[in-house]
């Protein structure tokens, strides 16, 4: 068995107590229980697959790559499995604990200022320009690769399918490339077309009003969640079968995931704190005995520094409370 044959097929995990707040069946995919510790190793897989196969990925060469952490985490692994340089590109307002570990990792890490997309300074275009300018090099490009929404499509959303027997009745998640809610929402609904679909989006993101109202407009305050949100719809979530979203406010966020942590021994990230408080929208809205699935992105220890960080919270205006969340919803 190698590296890349144990990403995938992670186990739904029933959350106690987003399941018994509504009603429904509230199930959460693990993603965390893969080898580089996020959904995101699916999409560094299948990139690097694809690059192969198409003869611009060749021995010895290198990766490079914009991201938030995850995939590069992801494609880190992959690279020292198969003999490739690689070279992570990385806004430096993420977590230090993403910084620390693709360094432990063997990637070349590259800070850059926190820019919009719209700059030419922004992380993905500096990762892009990197790439043309390194012989043997290839830019995995996760926002406009479609393999990364591939792998989701042939991969996530059969193993939801099968997982669940068929008896599924939504599906939920935040965006960031657009590759898991694209390629899942696809797959679910060729198998049935009244499989609810939506995302749960962070403050300060357009997916939200784009689902909803057609329009990429962002509204209200940038959110604490690193990894999700974005402002333009990329290649991987272009098209994608998506009926509805609802905006979800980082404390929220926050008290998912320290409820998740304290009542149900689930050390998780924001997105899936994201993800958690998107499926319990869900389920409102369907109402009791349904069904509904979301992604439980990656670890905590990610982001221990800052979300798990009662005094970093505070100064973002934020406080995990929940037992104000249990009594309260």
């Amino acid at each position: 068995m190698t590296i890349e044959s144990a990403i995938g097929n992670t186990p739904l995990i029933r959350l106690q107590a987003a399941s018994e707040l509504t009603g429904c069946q509230i199930l959460g995919k693990a993603e965390f229980m893969s080898p580089g510790g996020s959904v995101k190793d699916r999409a560094a897989l299948r990139i690097i697959e694809t690059a192969e196969r198409a003869g611009s990925l060749l021995p010895g060469g290198t990766v490079v790559e914009g991201t938030a952490g995850n995939t590069g985490i992801g494609l880190a692994h992959i690279c020292a499995a198969r003999g490739y340089r690689c070279i992570i590109v990385i806004p430096e307002t993420q977590s230090p604990e993403k910084l620390q570990l693709l360094r432990t990792l063997g990637a070349e890490v590259r800070p850059v200022p926190a820019a919009p997309y719209a700059s030419e300074k922004n992380f993905q275009k500096v990762a892009g320009r990197l790439a043309a300018s390194i012989p043997g090099a290839i830019w995995a490009n996760q926002f406009d690769n479609t393999a990364n929404r591939s792998a989701h499509y042939s991969g996530t959303g059969p193993e939801i399918w099968k997982q669940t027997s068929a008896e599924i009745d939504g599906f939920v998640c935040a965006v960031g490339t657009g590759g898991t809610l694209g390629g899942v929402s696809r797959f679910l609904k060729e198998q049935n077309p009244r499989i609810l679909t939506a995302v749960a989006d962070p403050t300060g993101s357009a997916m939200f009003n784009f689902v909803t109202r057609g329009k990429l407009q962002t509204s209200g305050p940038g959110s604490i969640s690193e990894g999700i949100g974005t402002t333009r719809v990329t290649q991987n979530f272009a098209g994608a079968p998506v009926d509805t979203g609802w905006q979800i406010d980082d404390q929220s966020c926050v008290d998912w995931v320290h409820l998740m942590l304290q009542e149900e021994g689930l050390f998780l990230g924001g997105s899936s704190g994201i993800n958690v408080a998107g499926a319990v929208e869900m389920a409102r809205f369907l109402g009791p005995g349904h069904t509904i699935v979301t992604m439980l992105c990656d670890s905590g220890a990610r982001y221990q520094s800052r979300l798990f960080n009662r005094n970093w919270l505070r100064g973002k205006g934020l406080e995990p409370n929940s037992l104000r969340l249990a009594k309260a919803s």
